[in-house]
């Protein structure tokens, strides 16, 4: 139970610093790229906890606003994110690990 409330707690935190974030820049397709990216590798690099990683970063990172931005896009414009999105966070997430080793 208590690492449950730590991962709500850490996630709450992690949700409203994305749409603080999103709310600053009228730029939801690149924002939320960077978001997921910077999250992605986030967890690569300090692999953390369940506060900071499930929590925190997990609520950070959004494949919901992903999804929906995707799904109004046109078919190729679609196709080129959803790749670009899967593959970069991959890659970050596989930077931050190979820089913390």
């Amino acid at each position: 139970m208590k690492d449950g409330l730590v991962v709500a707690l850490g996630a709450g935190l992690g949700a409203t610093a994305r749409f603080w974030l999103s709310s600053l820049l009228d730029a939801p397709l690149s924002i939320t790229l960077a978001i997921n990216l910077v999250g992605c590798f986030a967890f690569g690099l300090f692999r953390p906890g369940p506060f900071w990683g499930s929590g925190v970063l997990g609520g950070f990172t959004t494949l919901s606003t992903f999804a929906l931005l995707a799904a109004d896009l046109p078919t190729g414009t679609a196709i080129f994110y959803v790749l670009l999105t899967m593959v970069g966070s991959v890659a970050a997430a596989l930077l931050g690990r190979r820089l913390s080793a």
